[in-house]
Protein backbone atom coordinates (compact mmCIF):
# COMPACT_ATOMS: atom_id res chain seq x y z
CA UNK A 1 0.00 0.00 0.00
CA UNK A 2 2.81 2.22 0.63
CA UNK A 3 4.76 1.38 -2.47
CA UNK A 4 1.12 2.16 -4.60
CA UNK A 5 0.91 6.02 -2.31
CA UNK A 6 4.32 6.82 -3.41
CA UNK A 7 3.70 5.85 -7.24
CA UNK A 8 0.30 7.53 -7.58
CA UNK A 9 1.97 11.10 -5.62
CA UNK A 10 5.14 10.64 -8.42
CA UNK A 11 3.04 10.53 -11.56
CA UNK A 12 2.43 14.51 -11.50
CA UNK A 13 6.46 14.97 -10.54
CA UNK A 14 7.08 12.74 -14.01
CA UNK A 15 4.85 15.30 -16.31
CA UNK A 16 6.22 18.15 -14.43
CA UNK A 17 9.52 17.40 -14.83
CA UNK A 18 9.64 16.76 -18.75
CA UNK A 19 7.44 19.86 -19.04
CA UNK A 20 10.38 21.84 -17.67
CA UNK A 21 12.57 20.42 -19.57
CA UNK A 22 10.68 20.06 -23.03
CA UNK A 23 10.56 17.86 -26.17
CA UNK A 24 14.70 16.50 -25.54
CA UNK A 25 13.32 15.14 -22.20
CA UNK A 26 12.27 11.78 -21.14
CA UNK A 27 10.83 11.02 -18.07
CA UNK A 28 10.29 7.30 -16.92
CA UNK A 29 8.86 5.97 -13.67
CA UNK A 30 9.30 2.43 -13.02
CA UNK A 31 8.00 -0.13 -10.35
CA UNK A 32 10.75 -2.49 -10.30
CA UNK A 33 7.86 -5.22 -8.58
CA UNK A 34 7.26 -5.59 -11.96
CA UNK A 35 10.55 -6.80 -13.66
CA UNK A 36 9.64 -7.41 -16.75
CA UNK A 37 7.41 -4.63 -17.48
CA UNK A 38 8.61 -2.53 -14.79
CA UNK A 39 7.57 1.01 -16.96
CA UNK A 40 4.19 2.59 -15.04
CA UNK A 41 4.19 6.23 -16.21
CA UNK A 42 6.25 7.59 -19.22
CA UNK A 43 5.84 11.62 -20.52
CA UNK A 44 8.21 12.37 -23.38
CA UNK A 45 9.72 10.08 -26.11
CA UNK A 46 13.37 10.00 -26.12
CA UNK A 47 14.39 5.87 -25.87
CA UNK A 48 11.09 5.12 -26.96
CA UNK A 49 9.72 4.10 -23.62
CA UNK A 50 5.84 3.45 -23.58
CA UNK A 51 3.91 1.98 -20.50
CA UNK A 52 4.41 -1.72 -20.23
CA UNK A 53 8.02 -1.55 -21.51
CA UNK A 54 11.12 -3.02 -19.63
CA UNK A 55 13.84 -1.56 -18.04
CA UNK A 56 17.22 -0.98 -19.08
CA UNK A 57 20.48 -2.86 -18.72
CA UNK A 58 21.48 -0.08 -16.01
CA UNK A 59 17.87 -0.20 -13.88
CA UNK A 60 18.88 -4.50 -14.08
CA UNK A 61 22.09 -3.33 -12.92
CA UNK A 62 20.90 -1.31 -9.74
CA UNK A 63 18.07 -3.96 -9.09
CA UNK A 64 20.52 -6.67 -8.05
CA UNK A 65 21.99 -4.01 -5.92
CA UNK A 66 18.76 -4.38 -3.55
CA UNK A 67 18.33 -1.31 -0.82
CA UNK A 68 22.42 -1.10 -0.80
CA UNK A 69 21.77 0.51 -4.22
CA UNK A 70 22.15 4.48 -5.04
CA UNK A 71 21.19 7.05 -7.12
CA UNK A 72 22.88 7.13 -9.96
CA UNK A 73 23.12 10.82 -11.31
CA UNK A 74 24.38 12.29 -14.37
CA UNK A 75 25.46 9.45 -16.37
CA UNK A 76 25.94 9.91 -20.03
CA UNK A 77 25.15 6.78 -22.73
CA UNK A 78 24.90 6.58 -26.57
CA UNK A 79 21.58 5.05 -28.11
CA UNK A 80 22.43 2.25 -31.18
CA UNK A 81 21.35 5.17 -33.53
CA UNK A 82 23.83 7.43 -32.44
CA UNK A 83 22.24 9.87 -30.11
CA UNK A 84 23.91 10.89 -26.73
CA UNK A 85 21.28 10.74 -23.55
CA UNK A 86 22.52 12.20 -20.28
CA UNK A 87 20.21 10.44 -17.55
CA UNK A 88 19.61 10.14 -13.79
CA UNK A 89 17.77 7.03 -12.39
CA UNK A 90 16.57 8.23 -8.80
CA UNK A 91 15.33 4.96 -6.49
CA UNK A 92 12.08 5.27 -4.44
CA UNK A 93 12.16 3.62 -1.37
CA UNK A 94 9.57 2.83 1.29
CA UNK A 95 9.65 4.37 4.81
CA UNK A 96 11.88 1.17 5.53
CA UNK A 97 14.48 2.08 3.23
CA UNK A 98 13.23 -0.83 0.37
CA UNK A 99 14.17 -0.10 -2.75
CA UNK A 100 10.69 -0.21 -5.17
CA UNK A 101 11.09 1.47 -8.07
CA UNK A 102 12.77 4.68 -9.91
CA UNK A 103 12.50 7.81 -11.61
CA UNK A 104 14.61 8.04 -14.46
CA UNK A 105 15.06 11.30 -16.05
CA UNK A 106 16.74 10.98 -20.07
CA UNK A 107 17.75 14.13 -21.55
CA UNK A 108 18.96 14.02 -25.28
CA UNK A 109 21.99 16.12 -25.31
CA UNK A 110 22.94 15.39 -29.31
CA UNK A 111 22.67 18.60 -30.59
CA UNK A 112 24.36 20.13 -27.75
CA UNK A 113 27.36 18.45 -27.51
CA UNK A 114 27.68 18.84 -31.16
CA UNK A 115 27.55 22.50 -30.32
CA UNK A 116 29.73 22.25 -27.88
CA UNK A 117 32.21 20.27 -30.32
CA UNK A 118 32.42 23.03 -32.72
CA UNK A 119 33.17 25.27 -30.05
CA UNK A 120 35.73 23.05 -28.61
CA UNK A 121 37.40 22.63 -31.85
CA UNK A 122 37.37 26.23 -33.06
CA UNK A 123 39.46 26.90 -29.74
CA UNK A 124 41.87 24.16 -30.67
CA UNK A 125 40.65 21.28 -28.64
CA UNK A 126 39.14 18.14 -28.95
CA UNK A 127 37.69 15.45 -26.10
CA UNK A 128 38.69 11.90 -27.55
CA UNK A 129 35.90 10.30 -24.84
CA UNK A 130 32.95 8.57 -26.27
CA UNK A 131 30.32 7.80 -24.31
CA UNK A 132 29.10 3.95 -23.38
CA UNK A 133 26.04 2.72 -25.47
CA UNK A 134 23.35 1.16 -23.60
CA UNK A 135 19.74 -0.44 -25.02
CA UNK A 136 16.52 1.47 -23.78
CA UNK A 137 14.53 -1.85 -25.17
CA UNK A 138 10.36 -1.72 -24.89
CA UNK A 139 10.48 -5.59 -24.32
CA UNK A 140 12.34 -7.78 -22.08
CA UNK A 141 14.16 -9.44 -26.08
CA UNK A 142 15.50 -6.75 -26.61
CA UNK A 143 17.28 -5.62 -23.04
CA UNK A 144 18.65 -9.25 -22.85
CA UNK A 145 19.77 -8.81 -26.48
CA UNK A 146 21.85 -5.91 -25.61
CA UNK A 147 23.15 -6.96 -22.61
CA UNK A 148 24.35 -10.02 -24.19
CA UNK A 149 25.83 -7.77 -26.69
CA UNK A 150 27.82 -5.63 -24.49
CA UNK A 151 29.16 -8.95 -22.97
CA UNK A 152 30.10 -9.79 -26.58
CA UNK A 153 32.33 -6.50 -27.58
CA UNK A 154 33.72 -6.94 -24.31
CA UNK A 155 34.77 -10.47 -25.30
CA UNK A 156 35.90 -9.40 -28.81
CA UNK A 157 34.45 -12.82 -30.33
CA UNK A 158 30.78 -14.33 -30.59
CA UNK A 159 29.27 -15.69 -27.60
CA UNK A 160 28.61 -19.06 -29.38
CA UNK A 161 32.37 -19.61 -29.50
CA UNK A 162 33.19 -19.75 -26.09
CA UNK A 163 36.15 -21.89 -24.04
CA UNK A 164 35.29 -23.45 -21.01
CA UNK A 165 37.02 -20.64 -18.92
CA UNK A 166 34.87 -17.67 -20.69
CA UNK A 167 31.82 -19.20 -20.70
CA UNK A 168 32.26 -19.44 -16.91
CA UNK A 169 33.31 -15.37 -16.95
CA UNK A 170 30.23 -14.68 -19.41
CA UNK A 171 27.72 -16.39 -16.90
CA UNK A 172 29.72 -14.48 -14.17
CA UNK A 173 29.03 -11.06 -16.63
CA UNK A 174 25.70 -11.46 -16.92
CA UNK A 175 24.79 -12.27 -13.44
CA UNK A 176 26.20 -9.34 -12.32
CA UNK A 177 23.95 -7.22 -14.68
CA UNK A 178 21.34 -8.83 -13.04
CA UNK A 179 20.16 -10.42 -16.11
CA UNK A 180 18.91 -13.77 -14.34
CA UNK A 181 16.45 -11.77 -11.99
CA UNK A 182 14.52 -11.85 -14.76
CA UNK A 183 12.10 -14.99 -15.81
CA UNK A 184 12.52 -15.08 -19.50
CA UNK A 185 16.33 -14.69 -19.55
CA UNK A 186 17.23 -18.30 -19.03
CA UNK A 187 15.60 -19.70 -22.64
CA UNK A 188 16.60 -16.67 -23.90
CA UNK A 189 20.08 -17.18 -23.17
CA UNK A 190 20.41 -20.69 -23.98
CA UNK A 191 19.21 -20.15 -27.66
CA UNK A 192 21.09 -17.30 -28.35
CA UNK A 193 24.08 -19.39 -26.89
CA UNK A 194 23.61 -22.40 -28.70
CA UNK A 195 23.08 -24.24 -25.12
CA UNK A 196 20.31 -26.18 -23.29
CA UNK A 197 18.10 -24.27 -20.51
CA UNK A 198 19.83 -27.34 -18.21
CA UNK A 199 23.26 -26.12 -18.90
CA UNK A 200 22.59 -22.44 -18.14
CA UNK A 201 20.78 -23.52 -15.23
CA UNK A 202 23.96 -25.40 -14.22
CA UNK A 203 26.22 -22.27 -14.38
CA UNK A 204 23.19 -20.45 -12.39
CA UNK A 205 23.40 -22.21 -9.79
CA UNK A 206 27.33 -22.49 -10.08
CA UNK A 207 27.61 -19.05 -9.96
CA UNK A 208 25.44 -18.95 -6.41
CA UNK A 209 27.66 -21.43 -4.43
CA UNK A 210 30.59 -19.46 -4.86
CA UNK A 211 32.08 -17.91 -2.37
CA UNK A 212 31.69 -14.09 -2.09
CA UNK A 213 34.14 -11.85 -3.62
CA UNK A 214 35.67 -15.13 -5.56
Amino acid sequence: MEADALFAAMRPVVDGIQATFGRKCEVVLHDYRRLEHSVIAVAGDVTGRRVGSAMSQIGLSMLRQGDDAKDDLNYVTRLPDGRVIKSSTILLRTSDSHVVGAVCVNLDVTEMRAAGRLLIEMAGDLDPLESPSTTFGTDIESVVDGVLAEVEDALGHPLTRLTVAERTEVFRQLDQRGLFQLRRAVPMVAERLGMSRQSVYNYITRLKEEPPGS
